[in-house]
């Protein structure tokens, strides 16, 4: 892992991967989020990016609208934030490297970066099908810690 981004994935991995992720509405105007994310090899290009999985409409159409994110990891009084570029992988967001079999098991290594685990992995993989995520890659344009 890069140092850029290892004090990011020290300080989500201390929160169980919860982060607040920053995008900008249609309006101009920006939407908060809490998810889950880690860090993890891009599946296209291997690049290290911030990985977390979109669930419902507005957050994709936010993404798709304007792809860029601020994404903050925190512990304690401690945060780091990687802001950049993302790439949105699902159902709705093809890509041809990406079938159907390839995006479930992307959608459970992003889950499984962040922290995640699962007793039911059939049950994981149908809810989001059924719910349409979608993979979101930050790519690291720029990463600051505090202080």
């Amino acid at each position: 892992m890069t140092d850029r981004l290892s004090l990011f994935q020290e300080l989500a991995s201390a929160e169980h991967g919860l982060c607040v992720v920053s995008m900008t509405r249609a309006d101009g105007s920006i939407a908060a989020a809490v998810v889950n994310a880690g860090v993890m090899s891009h599946p296209l290009s291997a690049a290290e990016v911030v990985a977390f999985v979109a669930r419902g409409r507005h957050k994709l159409e936010h993404l798709r609208a304007n792809p860029r994110v601020t994404v903050v990891a925190r512990a304690g009084w401690r945060w780091a934030a990687v802001e950049g570029s993302v790439d949105v992988i699902g159902p709705d967001d093809t890509r041809p490297e990406v079938d159907a079999e390839a995006l479930r098991r992307l959608l459970r290594d992003v889950f499984v970066a962040a922290g995640g685990t699962h007793d039911d992995w059939d049950a994981y993989d149908r809810t989001l099908a059924e719910e349409r995520s979608a993979a979101v890659l930050v790519n690291p344009a720029r990463t600051y810690p505090s202080g």
